[in-house]
């Protein structure tokens, strides 16, 4: 392999290539030398989430659904993390659970909340899959609400516990959701944070993990309906009320 030297490699490239490269190494140290004396790296510090006390409210309050009656709401510690855990009341046969994990500081990541949950449920889980909705808005039938389409992908999986005095099968819908929609991988959130931070922006989140009860050991795909209308409501009231004029 032959090396190329300094000289033939400039002689590779035209001169108006070299000129602007120079110029934009020249803005780049412009802006980097007053960062340099100063010790303020424009970098060094994070956006401010600017929805924290929405975040923070949605912990103590928990969520109004449309349709849904909300039989009890308490603070429940999971991982080390304060949960809001609902029981909502429907057309059901039994109430479902929503737990619900906000951020709630400015340098907070969705990590290991689902290994969380499901350390503190102690339950075996099979039948995974992905469960995609959209929340159009349309179809939101009392939120009020001005927000665009867009798209959820979840998981979808059966849960079930072992205890015989715990004896329960859940089908079980769980992602993160930010302003824009959401997914259930923590990568997903980050690469979008990263970019709003170019905007000195942050992009909010909110752990969502719904339980509906099946009957024991149960396809889940029998609540595939349930669990789709239930995420878009989830998902709607969030973007229109916790995330409400966040930029996206």
């Amino acid at each position: 392999m032959k090396s190329v030297s300094l000289p033939k490699l400039f002689q590779q490239f035209q001169l108006p290539q070299i000129i602007v490269l120079g110029f934009l190494l020249l803005l780049l140290g412009i802006g980097a030398i007053p960062g340099y004396f100063s010790g303020h790296w424009p970098w060094a510090h994070l956006p401010r989430v600017t929805h924290l006390n929405q975040l923070r409210n949605l912990r103590q309050t928990g969520l109004t659904l449309p349709g849904w009656q909300t039989i009890k709401q308490q603070i429940v510690p999971i991982g080390g993390h304060k949960w809001s855990l609902q029981q909502l009341q429907g057309d059901t046969a039994k109430p479902v659970v929503l737990l619900l994990f906000p951020q709630n500081g400015d340098k907070d990541q969705p990590q290991v909340e689902w290994m969380d949950v499901d350390g503190v449920m102690a339950w075996k889980t099979d039948s995974y899959r992905q469960l995609q909705f959209t929340v159009e808005p349309s179809s939101l039938t009392g939120v009020m609400s001005q927000i665009m389409p867009h798209t959820v992908e979840a998981r979808f999986f059966r849960a079930w516990q072992q205890q015989p005095s715990l004896a329960q099968t859940f089908a079980v819908l769980q992602w993160y959701a930010w302003p824009g929609g959401g997914n259930p991988a923590p990568s997903q959130w980050f690469w979008l944070d990263q970019r709003a931070q170019w905007r000195r922006q942050r992009v909010p989140w909110v752990a969502v993990c719904l339980q509906i009860p099946i009957e024991p050991l149960g396809d889940i795909e029998a609540s595939r309906s349930l669990a789709e209308s239930l995420g878009k409501k989830i998902q709607a009231t969030l973007m229109a009320d916790t995330f409400k004029n966040v930029k996206k």
